[in-house]
C-alpha cells in the first residue's frame, strides 16, 4: 500500500474497464469522516462535453463514482468498472462553482 495526496489522486485518468473509456480526471473526492478518520466514498469527475464544459455559469453535472467501483490505483491511471447502466446512474447535476 502506498500512500499518496489528494493532489495526486486527482491528476491522474479514469479509466473504465468496462470499455476501455476514459472518464476524465477527478476534481474532487468525496469523504465520510468520522472520530476515527476519514475515508473516501466517491469520486467527482466533471462530465460536460462541449461548450457548456467551459461556461463558467449554468448547470454543472458530474459523475459520481462510489469507491466500492475502485478496482486499482496504478502510478498515473485509476481503473474503474462500471457498467453503461451503472455509468448513467453515477451521473448526477447540481450548480457550478465559480
Amino acid at each position: 500500500m502506498q500512500t499518496m495526496t489528494s493532489d495526486e489522486l486527482c491528476s491522474m485518468e479514469i479509466i473504465n474497464l468496462c470499455g476501455g473509456t476514459c472518464l476524465g480526471t477527478p476534481e474532487s473526492l468525496e469523504l465520510r469522516c468520522g472520530c476515527d478518520g476519514c475515508v473516501i466514498t466517491a469520486l467527482i469527475v466533471p462530465c460536460e462535453t462541449g461548450v457548456s464544459a467551459w461556461l463558467p455559469f449554468g448547470k454543472h453535472t458530474v459523475w459520481r463514482i462510489p469507491w466500492e467501483r475502485v478496482e486499482c490505483i496504478g502510478e498515473d491511471a485509476i481503473l474503474v468498472r462500471l457498467p453503461p447502466d451503472a455509468l448513467a446512474g453515477c451521473c448526477q447535476t447540481g450548480r457550478k462553482r465559480r
